[in-house]
């Protein structure tokens, strides 16, 4: 669908994953691996005041670091919403913040010129009529268990299509919405719940009525508008049913989604530069996860991992933005991306002095690294020359090589522009 263009176009956006569990600093699947009652829980509910938060700098964040749209967790497994949902009094307004979190958040992202993205848990641990599965914090109590046998899936899915209801009704245009997530029939689990249980054809044609324009994720057992690898970087372009899907990889910057003070298990942002190639070089796009702390910050590490990527992207984003896979076949450490006649050849190693680029003799009319258009020479090693040569491997006559400089250029990741013949 043409409206669903910029999701292509943009290819980076940030993920963020914040709510109570911010608290506990301990992993946003906090209740559920330590089984912690609503009780345990409700402390977390008590003193929820996020003093410092500032959508406007997330936003700004997002932006410096060449990210198109920001998707915010509007309600986590644990059941707590941002906004003043009229469903439930487990909510921000309810809390000492006593204020909805999700329109200040909206205001900020668009006012930057991104795009709105809201996430939202089919699941919720909080609620009166969800049923126990091999998921839910009380799954090893049986007396709970007990008591929660006559639980009504039906109830809860009223409640769900409720709140979606009213986000999508709430904010104005929203461009992105992430269901999280099904499992029904998953090997290890039991009482497993998909889209029988959320009513998901219903709820999805409730979503497109509501937003039309709108662009939905495939975990509601049913099929969406793209595919979501979550923590794994695809080895190629991702096929359902026989065809190419759009999709996008979701990664964190440490392995948690949600805030965890002690868990610096931190990825490099060259690492994090080449995610983003390597995502949109198969197709893809990468969506980057940050977790604010509990008075609504992003952390030091995290906005200086932002700030570098950022740096990277002012000079390199034209290898990015609206690029996709390409014909060619890039050598060994390297990706291509492309997009019309131009390609680009991103070098994950650095080479010995030159590169040979199959198939590409007779193709380029120039090229030049992209971070400061200094050129790069070319040449075509005549196949009748190569006997004596000794400065140069055999290579096939269809390739180009290029001479590189000796040192490798002061950025994350070294892209060269290849301008192509028609």
């Amino acid at each position: 669908m043409q409206h669903h263009a910029w999701f292509a176009e943009s290819r980076f956006g940030m993920f963020v994953h914040w709510g109570l569990y911010s608290l506990a600093a301990r992993h946003e699947w906090v209740k559920n691996r330590e089984r912690l009652t609503d009780e345990d829980y409700q402390r977390y509910f008590d003193h929820f005041d996020p003093d410092l938060y500032d959508p406007a700098q997330w936003a700004r964040l997002a932006k410096e670091a060449g990210m198109r749209y920001i998707v915010l967790t509007t309600k986590h497994h644990d059941g707590f919403c941002l906004w003043d949902s009229a469903q439930t009094d487990y909510k921000a307004t309810r809390t000492p913040w006593g204020k909805d979190l999700i329109a200040p958040f909206v205001e900020a992202v668009r006012a930057e010129g991104l795009k709105v993205g809201f996430y939202h848990s089919l699941i919720d641990w909080h609620h009166p009529e969800f049923p126990v599965d091999s998921f839910h914090p009380q799954r090893d109590d049986e007396a709970y268990k007990a008591a929660a046998a006559g639980r009504d899936v039906s109830k809860y899915a009223d409640y769900l299509h409720a709140q979606v209801r009213e986000l999508l009704t709430g904010y104005g245009r929203i461009d992105y919405l992430f269901f999280d997530f099904s499992y029904r029939g998953r090997p290890g689990t039991w009482s497993g719940k998909g889209a029988d249980d959320w009513r998901s054809e219903e709820l999805l044609a409730m979503v497109r009525e509501l937003q039309p324009e709108v662009i939905v994720n495939d975990r509601l057992d049913i099929p969406g508008d793209f595919v979501t690898p979550e923590q794994y970087q695809p080895a190629g372009p991702m096929v359902v049913d026989g065809r190419e899907v759009p999709w996008e990889a979701c990664q964190t910057l440490n392995g948690s989604w949600g805030y965890d003070r002690d868990n610096l298990d931190y990825k490099s942002p060259d690492l994090l530069v080449r995610m983003l190639v390597d995502s949109v070089a198969k197709g893809g796009n990468l969506l980057l996860n940050v977790g604010p702390d509990g008075r609504g910050q992003i952390d030091p590490r995290a906005r200086g991992t932002l700030a570098d990527i950022g740096a990277w992207m002012r000079v390199n984003s034209r290898s990015i933005y609206g690029c996709g896979p390409s014909g060619f076949a890039a050598p060994p450490d390297c990706r291509y991306t492309q997009r019309g006649d131009r390609l680009y050849l991103h070098l994950f190693a650095w080479p010995f002095g030159h590169l040979h680029l199959p198939g590409l003799a007779g193709r380029v009319k120039y090229a030049q690294f992209l971070h400061d258009a200094s050129e790069i020479r070319t040449r075509v090693i005549d196949p009748g020359q190569q006997a004596g040569l000794t400065t140069m491997g055999a290579v096939a006559p269809d390739v180009l090589t290029l001479d590189l400089p000796v040192q490798r250029p002061d950025v994350a990741v070294p892209v060269v522009e290849l301008f192509l013949t028609e």
